[in-house]
């Protein structure tokens, strides 16, 4: 997978997925942009957002809880980093997608690889 975040501004096209409000510190938010399902994370006014995916399993994380910045499967305890995407303790040993987010006039948008 690929951590999306690392493109430069010119490789990404951004695309609103919320209001501010609509996101408080502490919760996720899940959206699909392109056929591919994310989870937008606010964490004490930051905002990440990751493909909603195991790389173990190919399972969605649901709501899998979220220990410091790392996110942890649910069904096998693969833990992934949400700021980058890196997997961080087996079973899964390849990391899951990231994607860079920022917020404009109040949207929460997310990058998402431009069309060539």
């Amino acid at each position: 997978m690929y951590n999306y975040a690392q493109l430069g501004q010119e490789q990404i096209e951004y695309v609103a997925v919320a209001a501010v409000e609509e996101l408080p510190a502490g919760e996720r938010l899940f959206v699909q942009i392109d056929q591919q399902p994310l989870i937008v994370f606010n964490i004490g006014g930051q905002y990440f957002a990751i493909g909603d995916v195991c790389s173990h399993d190919g399972n969605i994380l649901d709501d899998a809880p979220l220990e410091g910045w790392e996110v942890v499967c649910p069904r096998h305890g693969a833990h992934f980093d949400i700021r980058t995407g890196k997997v961080m303790a087996l079973p899964a040993v390849e990391d899951i997608p990231a994607f860079p987010v920022r917020v404009v006039d109040g949207q929460i948008e997310v990058g998402m690889p431009a069309e060539s």
